[in-house]
């Protein structure tokens, strides 16, 4: 069942994106897979992301098209059962290529929401 509150949840996934980018700033992939904390703490961040997205359901294609959802809900489940085949290099692409176009199509979303909130 999709999210009664599509506003919280895009601000859980906007808010994880910040973390991952402060967690990260100034690494580049053989400063973040060297360091176990930061690495773990962008798994947990992109987990988060990716049960906020499945908790959107539809919305988030209706909201925000053209980002990629389904691997963005599966990223999840790949962590969690299958986190020994996944490699820290995979996980930086994801920070580095994936994350800015999900930002800007999440904060886009919450402008739209919170007008239509605010004229509703």
């Amino acid at each position: 069942m999709p999210s009664k509150d599509p506003i919280q949840r895009f601000t859980d996934i906007l808010e994880n994106i910040v973390r991952i980018e402060e967690f990260t700033a100034g690494m580049d992939v053989s400063a973040f897979v060297g360091d176990p904390k930061t690495y773990d703490a962008v798994e947990r961040c992109l987990e988060r992301i990716s049960e906020a997205a499945s908790k959107l359901g539809p919305q988030a294609e209706e909201l925000c098209p053209g980002i990629p959802w389904p691997q963005i809900r599966g990223v999840g489940n790949r962590l969690r059962h299958e986190y020994d085949r996944i490699s820290g290099p995979r996980i930086w692409v994801m920070v580095e290529r994936d994350l800015a176009p999900l930002k800007g199509a999440v904060q886009t979303a919450l402008s739209h929401l919170l007008a239509k909130e605010g004229a509703g």
